[in-house]
């Protein structure tokens, strides 16, 4: 069969990666891709289309015979790819548009939650400046307070102030600077929620759900999560924040009311869904949902994944995915993501990338590239997260070493990692 992987980051080569290694699966993809999978060869290559040009993708769908579509990035699932691919009667992963607003609008998903009871941080939405800073300055106004942009900011329009000053210029920032343009029109300020971040993915059929192992992402730019927050700079699963009791409490109270909350509202949830925790105490509460797999939790869940990738996404789309195995390998997976010098801020591109000759032998570690190109026989930095390097081992002591091992081999002009990822689970 033939699949197309949509998107051109880290998680759209784990994807890559893991379809490739389907039996059933000849040719993989991916649209447009990056340098990691322009070199993966064999069964994968790169097709120079952008994930948001909807008509071509569907054009190029039908051209080349794809037999399943798996949508990587959250845009083209904004702009309704799932709902053009199924009109045209092609077989896709992922969320309807209107389904999809869990992620592109953070007030629906608020109210969505409000409404069918699913425990999340109290909350106030804003649509200008002036009233936004009115209720930052009321008296009783405890900080910390999180202010989010409502719309799709690639995992930046958050911010956590911690006093007035500070959510003050947050707002100027969303309402008056315009820094993430539109997607701020609607502003979500809601309550600073205590405890650790976790992340846990199921992918569904509407009703039928299956759990990936859960993750902890590292959101901030530096060691002991300081600084701006980021797409993500590593990652590890399982996460052993999330107990079996923690789960259990994530499926009754989370997974579970959000799909029949869908369905009960007329949104059928289907593909991939991300739940954000915050778990205090082993009380989880929804921080965000994503419509897809996460970055970098993507490059961690997938080789930790025993059963089939392609053969569950076929039953999830065919309607038989209670009767497929979702089986999960009893090890642990680290990732390290390298990124460009000035990320999340100003960083520059076009930077000559070495990768050590010994790399690509070393035991359990994948090379992911997230912002590469590889053209002319070159392989050069082309975004602010270069590469999400992941090892796997028999406990997380053993694939945070491999991985670091391996981040070591890789070198550019102003490469920057975190050398603290794990080290909380540690």
């Amino acid at each position: 069969m033939i699949v197309l992987i949509i998107g051109s980051g880290a998680r759209e080569h784990a994807l890559a990666w893991a379809a490739a290694k389907s039996e059933q699966v000849e040719v993989v993809f991916v649209a447009p891709g990056n340098g990691g999978t322009a070199l993966m060869g064999g069964k994968v290559r790169n097709v120079p289309l952008k994930a948001t040009a909807l008509d071509a993708l569907l054009r190029f769908a039908g051209d080349n015979h794809v037999d399943l579509t798996v949508v990587g990035s959250e845009q083209p699932l904004e702009l309704g790819i799932v709902d053009m691919f199924r009109g045209a009667g092609r077989k896709v992963v992922g969320p309807t548009q209107t389904a999809a607003r869990l992620e592109s609008s953070k007030v629906f998903s608020k109210e969505f939650m409000q409404r069918h009871n699913i425990p999340t941080a109290g909350y106030h939405v804003f649509r200008n400046f002036n009233d936004a800073r009115s209720y930052i300055e009321l008296p009783g106004t405890l900080f910390p307070q999180v202010i989010k942009a409502s719309g799709l900011c690639a995992g930046k329009g958050v911010f956590i102030a911690l006093e007035k000053q500070e959510a003050l210029k947050a707002i100027s920032e969303l309402f008056e600077d315009r820094i993430f343009g539109d997607a701020a029109d609607e502003v979500v300020i809601e309550e600073f929620l205590q405890g650790q971040e976790a992340s846990v993915f199921a992918l569904t059929d509407g009703s039928i759900y299956k759990l990936f192992l859960s993750a902890q992402d590292h959101k901030r730019i530096g060691d002991g999560d300081t600084g701006k927050n980021t797409g993500g700079m590593g990652a590890y699963a399982p996460a052993p924040l999330v107990t079996s009791e923690v789960m259990r409490k994530v499926e009754e109270r989370i997974i579970k009311p959000t799909l029949k909350g869908m369905n009960d509202d007329g949104y059928p949830y289907t593909g991939f869904l991300y739940v954000g925790l915050m778990i205090n105490n082993g009380e989880p509460f929804v921080v965000e949902y994503n419509a897809r797999l996460g970055d970098p939790e993507t490059q961690v869940v997938l080789p930790l994944l025993k059963s089939d990738f392609i053969t569950a996404l076929l039953a999830s789309v065919d309607g038989t995915f209670g009767e497929v195995p979702f089986e999960m390998y009893r090890k642990t997976a680290a990732t390290v993501v390298i990124a460009s010098g000035g990320y999340p801020d100003h960083y520059e591109t076009g930077r000559a990338i070495t990768i050590a000759d010994d790399v690509a032998e070393m035991k359990d570690c994948i090379v992911f590239h997230a912002g590469t190109s590889y053209e002319n026989g070159k392989l050069m930095t082309a975004g602010g997260r270069v590469f999400s390097v992941t090892a796997v081992g028999d406990n997380l002591r053993e694939s945070v070493d491999r991985a670091y091992g391996a981040v070591e081999k890789i070198g550019f002009d102003g490469a920057y990692y975190r050398t603290d990822i794990g080290a909380k689970a540690l």
